[in-house]
């Protein structure tokens, strides 16, 4: 990325402080947490664990809209696993969706949203997320580019894992000219958060937490679909961003962008 598409591809998330409320320190929070994850082997006994809780895959194949029994066992079974269905109501609402999103890049399935019988199979037998950077910090966020998920660490111990849709590699134009979409990998940590709907020159973003000054982001979004589909900063369902900011300590959290 030459200098120029640096910065306008930084311009797309660039936060117009002046209009937007003071920036506020997080706090980071203790959480219930899966045994710590430091290697691929490590991650696997992790989830052998958590398989062991005697949960059984659904007869039927399950996907939005469905509600039942299995739907709210599907649901427990996700947060056990540390992703976020939302609250165990037995209703397969987005909140669901975008955890078995997750859950299935990480288990490197076919993404579709759909409990079908790969998903069920790894739902008994599920594979865990290597940790990129084990020694990276006892609290710490890594994004994978690539797998296209965010992981918490707290405690060196999986707390959430979340989809995401970064930067799409597509060429734009704004004010300030045009460039391509880029989410930039490297060791960062977390700078600012700022609170509720911040109005930014290509849209809006919901409670960001910034990594690279006020310019690169983890924030909400109403749109964060499968594909990568920002201009850089990096997305999180809503549900999500509700909460996020409360899991990292800001400034000063870890955040490590990879592919």
């Amino acid at each position: 990325m030459n200098r120029f598409t640096s910065a306008l591809a930084a311009a797309a998330c660039l936060a117009v402080v002046a209009t937007v409320p003071a920036a506020l320190t997080g706090t980071a929070k203790a959480a219930s947490a899966a045994p710590a994850v430091t290697t691929a082997r490590e991650a696997g006994a992790q989830v052998a664990a958590a398989g062991a809780l005697g949960y059984v895959a659904p007869a039927r194949t399950l996907r939005y809209g469905m509600t039942g029994a299995d739907v709210k066992a599907l649901q427990q079974r996700l947060a056990a696993l540390k992703y976020y269905p939302g609250a165990a109501d037995g209703v397969f609402g987005t909140y669901t969706l975008e955890a078995v999103w997750a859950f299935q890049e990480v288990q490197r399935l076919g993404v579709d949203g759909i409990v079908g019988p790969a998903t069920k199979y790894a739902l008994v037998h599920p594979r865990g997320y290597p940790a990129r950077y084990p020694t990276g910090g006892s609290l710490r966020v890594e994004v994978n580019l690539t797998t296209r998920v965010l992981v918490v660490y707290q405690s060196s111990r999986v707390a959430l894992i979340s989809h995401i849709s970064a930067g799409g590699g597509y060429y734009y134009c704004g004010s300030n000219g045009c460039g391509y979409a880029v989410t930039p990998t490297g060791r960062f940590r977390t700078t600012v958060y700022m609170p509720g709907w911040i109005t930014v020159p290509l849209g809006r973003m919901y409670n960001p937490v910034f990594f690279i000054g006020t310019v690169y982001a983890i924030h909400g979004s109403t749109s964060v679909p499968l594909a990568p589909a920002s201009h850089g900063c990096i997305r999180v369902p809503m549900d999500i961003a509700a909460f996020f900011h409360n899991m990292v300590r800001t400034p000063g959290t870890p955040v490590y962008v990879y592919r």
